[in-house]
């Protein structure tokens, strides 16, 4: 008699739910039912009567997919899911300190700090203890204390060598017990609390020990040190683990994530009990293929091969731009033809390796009157580093903006607290001057912020747009605040493509005047992405797509440098990263995938020149159909009509154009000398570099 349970499950599903009382780990491929699997094997513990749901905790990642889970189990079985122990780690520890508050040392109604309120938190005990702000910045404090507890460390255990890390030690252990007196907890703490508690109380310990017999956990790959040593302690010797993840979908290392843990869960608990979830059920077979071929690269990792019975599919369409703009119109075309055939918007993601590539694809969107929408984030003009430009940049056209004053007259951190600003704002007032013309008039740091904004203005006249932009950012300490910064990196690139933004602008515009550049940024950032519960196209980072699932997919920039990522392309454990995030990108393909790079894309406000992805070679020919060019046919290569490119001065050849050399291999030309028989061509080589080439004598060929 077959379990309705049961039915639909292929042999390792089924082999996974109905495991025996013991530990096991769950290798759980991309669209392989691993959130199916989780809650049936909980469903069916219960429904067989191994244990009860007072005895089963589950640990998942989001408040989402614990809410899900417990809707799931719900639906399976006639049960009342609201005692069972389901949820985030934070959630359950903080349910544990709830009922443990006298043993964990909390008061009963201690109450939670979100990272605003900490921030403000620490603020206040910084300005109690008369620290320098400027050299101990609040935001880099309450990373230097999250990043401890996180790792399991109180400020006693933190390394502290030289004066400044004493310091920070010290703050560390005075904002504990500021945190102490006033009865509340921020987020790391939860856990860190937890923890402790767990450990050093060995009757509690044994007597969740001795409640819950199975602790499943999903999403394994992405938990860190601590937690790992936390759901450690839960498991006493009639303890079942039932650890669910995918090694090859760890793209999380900056957050601690673990990729060891997996390796470290086999030996101590699985011991060598894992099965495996190949069987795909989201994409077709060449969307595996290749993501299966990519990811084997990859030396560190537990091994598996996805699979599908739904066939082939189409190919892998895989288009190589001129530059960065064609290749963002080549996208909305793409986009505009499948949604004539009937594909929804919102069944289509627009996936990037850095939030700063959006810029590009958005003004594409924007001018063709796309409906979009920025998932798991900004647009690129709200975007709070690139609002903090604008708003000095503001302030050189138009001093008497007051929103824009207010907006960066301590930003970065300058001194100027908010009794400075009211005063200010009172002297203003008395007088019916703007913020700005009181400012002039006044004396020590507000002085001193005017004479920096009326000295941008001097350095700046006669720059271009680009130029302008580019030293306001340098100049006001914007790119400082953030090079400081550990998590700034991305609000750099994003200032660099704000830089880009106005190069391109004043190629396209008529009046590039930074007046008119900032009436192009406001209208911009005020409209068209879509109205919630609009059908539109989703754009996001690689990292936001994760556990997401389109019809079509087109991750965009696979150049060297930006996919994978130059901070990371030069290093083998932070390679094999990039290489996970571009399978976590291919998976999230049902259908169609688009692959696509640019011969030249706009950096830093010069149009540079890189070399396609090395994921794009890694990935097999038979499953690649490659497109010329945007307006070739969307199910055949084809010729690729005349571009007017650079002038190549009658050579035959153009900027842009990929050539080889015998001696020094592949390369792109980006410049060009002379020209007939005196014609030299600049080339950019890979290892041999940039070489100035006659063309008489280089031999050169189309590559």
């Amino acid at each position: 008699m077959s379990d309705p349970l049961l039915d639909g499950l292929n042999p390792e599903q089924r082999a996974a739910v109905t495991l025996p009382h013991e530990s096991a780990l769950i290798l759980a491929g991309a669209g392989s039912g691993k959130t199916r699997v989780l809650t049936t094997r909980i469903a069916w513990l219960i429904q067989t009567g191994q244990v009860s749901p007072h005895g089963i905790l589950a640990v998942t990642f989001t408040n989402k997919a614990a809410k899900e889970m417990l809707v799931r189990i719900a639906a399976m079985l006639p049960i009342n899911t609201r005692g069972m122990w389901v949820g985030t780690f934070h959630g359950l520890a903080n349910r544990l300190l709830r009922t443990h508050w006298r043993e964990a040392g909390l008061p009963q109604s201690f109450q939670i700090l979100d990272a605003q309120d900490q921030l403000s938190a620490i603020k206040r005990l910084l300005k109690s203890l008369n620290i320098d702000t400027e050299k101990y910045e609040p935001k880099k404090v309450q990373g230097y204390i999250n990043g401890h507890k996180e790792a399991g460390r109180r400020a006693r255990d933190a390394d502290a060598h030289d004066e400044f890390s004493m310091q920070l030690a010290e703050l560390y252990e005075a904002y504990d017990a500021q945190c102490q007196r006033e009865g509340v907890a921020d987020f790391a703490e939860l856990l860190l609390r937890a923890y402790e508690l767990l450990y050093r109380n060995e009757p509690l310990r044994q007597h969740y020990q001795t409640r819950f017999r199975h602790i499943l956990i999903d999403e394994f790959q992405d938990t860190n040190a601590l937690q790992y040593r936390w759901l450690k302690l839960f498991a006493g010797p009639d303890t079942a683990l039932f650890a669910v993840g995918d090694d090859d979908q760890s793209i999380y290392a900056f957050r601690g994530a673990n990729t060891g843990n997996m390796l470290e869960f086999e030996r101590e608990f699985a011991q060598g009990r894992v099965i495996k979830l190949e069987q795909n059920y989201r994409s077709h077979g060449n969307i595996l293929t290749a993501a299966n071929a990519l990811i084997e690269r990859n030396q560190r990792r537990l091994g598996k091969n996805l699979w599908t019975a739904d066939g082939d599919g189409e190919p892998i369409r895989v288009f190589e731009a001129f530059n960065d703009q064609e290749e963002a119109a080549f996208v909305v075309d793409e986009v505009k033809a499948l949604n004539r055939e009937g594909v929804a918007l919102s069944d289509m993601a627009l996936l990037y390796r850095s939030n700063a590539q959006s810029r590009v694809l958005e003004h594409a969107l924007f001018t063709a009157g796309v409906a979009y929408r920025v998932y798991g984030g900004l647009r690129f003009f709200e975007r709070q580093e690139i609002r903090h430009a604008l708003a000095y940049l503001r302030l050189l056209t138009h001093p008497e903006d007051d929103g824009a004053f207010l907006r960066v007259v301590n930003f970065p951190t300058r001194g100027i607290g908010a009794r400075s600003v009211e005063q200010l704002a009172d002297a203003a007032a008395r007088t019916g001057a703007s913020l700005w013309q009181a400012a002039c008039t006044a004396s020590g740091k507000v002085a001193a912020f005017a004479r920096l904004i009326e000295g941008i203005k001097q350095a700046t006249a006669g720059l271009t747009l680009a130029e302008t932009i580019d030293h306001v950012i340098e100049a006001s300490g914007l790119a400082d605040h953030y090079r400081a910064d550990k998590d700034g990196a991305d609000r750099l690139e994003n200032l660099a493509e704000l830089v880009n933004a106005a190069a391109l602008f004043s190629e396209e515009a008529e009046d590039d005047t930074l007046d008119a550049f900032l009436a192009h940024a406001a209208l911009e950032a005020g409209e068209h992405q879509a109205e919630p519960g609009r059908d539109a196209l989703q754009l996001m980072t690689v990292h936001a797509a994760k556990g997401l699932e389109f019809h079509a997919v087109f991750i965009t920039g696979l150049e060297e440098g930006l996919f994978p990522h130059e901070q990371s392309a030069h290093d083998e454990f932070g390679l094999e990263e990039e290489r996970r995030l571009m399978y976590v990108a291919i998976t999230r393909a049902r259908r169609r995938l688009y692959l696509s790079h640019a011969q030249s894309r706009m950096l830093h406000g010069q149009v540079r020149y890189g070399f396609a992805s090395r994921f794009l070679a890694e990935l097999p020919d038979a499953v690649l159909l490659p497109l010329n060019r945007r307006g070739a046919s969307r199910d055949a290569p084809a010729a690729a009509p005349a571009r007017a490119t650079p002038a190549g001065h009658g050579t035959g050849y153009r900027v842009g154009q990929s050539v080889a050399h015998a001696k020094f291999g592949t390369g792109i030309i980006i410049d060009f000398e002379g020209r007939g028989a005196d014609a030299r061509v600049q080339v950019k080589f890979g290892d041999a570099g940039t070489k100035w080439l006659a063309l008489a004598y280089a031999k050169l060929s189309p590559a």
